[in-house]
Parts: C-alpha cells; sequence; structure tokens
C-alpha cells in the first residue's frame, strides 16, 4: 500500500508556487518540498489543514491511495 501525495498537482491547479505556499503557512520551503516529494513517512493534521485553507482544498485533494499489486 503507498500513500501518494499530490501536493505538486494542487500547486499547478492554484498556480502558485512551493515558496509561496511555505511563506503562506510560514514553513520552511525545504520542509515542503519533502512532503510534495514524498520523502517523509508523515504529515501533521494541522499542517494539513493548514495547506488546505491556503490551497483552497480538501484532504483527498492532496492524498491518493494506490494498492500493492501484490496479493495480501
Amino acid at each position: 500500500m503507498a500513500i501518494i501525495m499530490n501536493l505538486d498537482v494542487m500547486l499547478a491547479k492554484r498556480k502558485m508556487r512551493l515558496k509561496d505556499l511555505a511563506a503562506a503557512l510560514g514553513q520552511s520551503e525545504q520542509n515542503l518540498s519533502m512532503i510534495k516529494t514524498g520523502k517523509i513517512k508523515g504529515v501533521r493534521f494541522d499542517t494539513l489543514d493548514r495547506i488546505c485553507v491556503v490551497l483552497e482544498c480538501q484532504p483527498g485533494d492532496l492524498l491518493e491511495h494506490v494498492p500493492d499489486d501484490a496479493p495480501g
């Protein structure tokens, strides 16, 4: 099972740069870059909430579940 973060897609839809999102959230661009590229193991709900507020979206717009191909 994999959870994919589609932050890059939502940024493109909103025509916003990661740098602008970082400034709006008061987060480092490096931290958001790690979220965007999926190089993290988790995201705090308050961070996810603030991203959704700024991007005017739902958590489901940012997160996608991709099941494993292997039988479980």
